[in-house]
C-alpha cells in the first residue's frame, strides 16, 4: 500500500510548552500546537500486563481517567492483566484490556476474565485484536469470532475498541480488512456496544489522514484514535516496526535518504504529532478524537511526553 512519507526537518527549538514544531516553513500556528495538546490530552497509552506498581506513577502524569490498554501477551493466560487493571482503576485512570482473540483458550476463559475484570476493576472498555500466533488457542480464529459471543454484550461492557491499518495489514487484503471491521461493527451495534477505533502505529501522516478520512466515509461517526510510537530508541522503534508491519512508510523514509529516515529514527514522536496536527487543522479526518501512544514498555517514559505535550497547548 503506497504511504507518503513527511521529511520535513526537525526543529532543533521543540521542547516541552515550545510554540515551534517540526513543520516546515518555521514556526507552527498556535491553533497546531493546541491541536496537537487536545490530541494527546484525549487520547490513550499502552502498558505491559506484569507492571501494576507503574499505576500511580504514570497517573501523576496525566488527566484523570486516561485510558490505560493492558496487553495480552503470547504464552500468558489473559487474567495475567488483571492486577494491573485493578491498579489502574486505583489510581483514577480508565483500565482497558486487550482481548487477544487468537490467544484465549476457552470460551469459559474469556467469560470468566470479562466479568472479573468489570467487577473487580470496574472495566467498561476493551480493546479486540486477533492476535498474532499462527494457530488459535481456543474456539476464537478472529475478533469478529470473540465479538459475535453473547456474553460479550452482557458482561458489563459498554464499549468495544476495534484495530486500524493505515498501512494495510501484511497478511490480509485490505477488501477483507475493511469487511471485517463493517462485521465486527454490526455485532457490536447487536450488543448495544459504543465502538472505536484505535490504529496501529505509522510514519506517514498523510497515509494516516487520508485512511481515517476513508473511515469516516464507510464508518460515520466512528471515533479514530491514531496510533503513534511512542518515545523509545532507533533499535527497538525499528525492531518494533518490523514486528508490526509498519513497512510501507520506512520504505518510503528509506527512498527518501537520510533526511527522511532522521524523522523515522528520531526518538521523540513530536514531529509526528506535530504533522498529524496540522493536517487535522487542515479540515481532514473529522473523526479523530485523541492519539495512542505505544509505549513499547516504556510507559513512564511515554506519559512523561504526553504529559509534556498536554501542558504546551498555551
Amino acid at each position: 500500500m503506497p504511504a507518503q512519507a513527511h521529511t520535513g526537518t526537525p526543529d532543533p527549538g521543540l521542547t516541552h510548552g515550545s510554540t515551534r514544531g517540526s513543520i516546515p516553513g518555521g514556526p507552527v500556528p498556535s491553533d497546531v500546537t493546541r491541536a496537537a495538546a487536545e490530541l494527546v490530552a484525549c487520547g490513550s497509552l499502552e502498558m505491559g500486563a506484569d507492571t501494576p506498581e507503574e499505576a500511580r506513577r504514570i497517573a501523576r502524569l496525566l488527566p484523570t481517567g486516561t485510558p490505560v490498554y493492558v496487553n495480552h501477551l503470547p504464552k500468558r493466560d489473559i487474567g495475567a492483566s488483571l492486577e494491573t487493571l485493578v491498579a489502574l482503576r486505583r489510581a483514577g485512570l480508565e483500565p482497558v484490556p486487550h482481548l487477544a482473540a487468537r490467544r484465549i483458550a476457552s470460551r469459559a476463559e474469556a467469560s470468566a476474565f470479562i466479568e472479573k475484570a468489570a467487577r473487580r476493576a470496574g472495566v467498561t472498555k476493551a480493546l479486540l485484536i486477533a492476535g498474532d500466533i499462527a494457530e488459535p488457542a481456543g474456539p476464537y480464529p478472529d475478533s469478529a469470532a470473540l465479538l459475535a459471543e453473547d456474553f460479550v454484550g452482557q458482561s458489563g461492557l459498554t464499549q468495544v475498541g476495534l484495530a486500524g491499518y493505515p498501512e494495510g495489514h501484511p497478511r490480509i487484503a485490505t477488501a477483507a480488512l475493511n469487511a471485517a471491521l463493517a462485521r465486527k461493527l454490526e455485532l457490536a451495534a447487536c450488543h448495544g456496544l459504543k465502538t472505536h477505533l484505535v490504529t496501529q502505529f505509522s510514519f506517514a501522516p498523510n497515509r494516516i489522514v487520508e485512511y481515517c478520512a476513508d473511515v469516516a466515509r464507510r464508518a460515520p461517526g466512528l471515533a479514530v484514535y491514531v496510533g503513534l510510537a511512542g518515545p523509545t530508541s532507533p533499535m527497538a522503534l525499528a525492531r518494533y516496526a518490523q514486528r508490526c508491519g509498519v513497512s510501507a512508510s520506512l520504505r518510503a523514509l528509506q527512498a527518501e535518504g537520510m533526511k527522511a529516515v532522521r524523522l523515522f529514527t528520531h526518538v521523540d514522536p513530536a514531529e509526528q504529532l506535530m504533522a498529524l496536527a496540522a493536517r487535522l487543522c487542515s479540515g481532514s479526518a473529522h473523526n479523530v478524537v485523541g492519539v495512542h501512544l505505544y509505549s513499547f514498555g516504556g510507559v513512564v517514559r511515554t506519559a512523561e511526553w504526553m504529559n509534556g505535550r498536554i501542558t504546551a497547548r498555551g
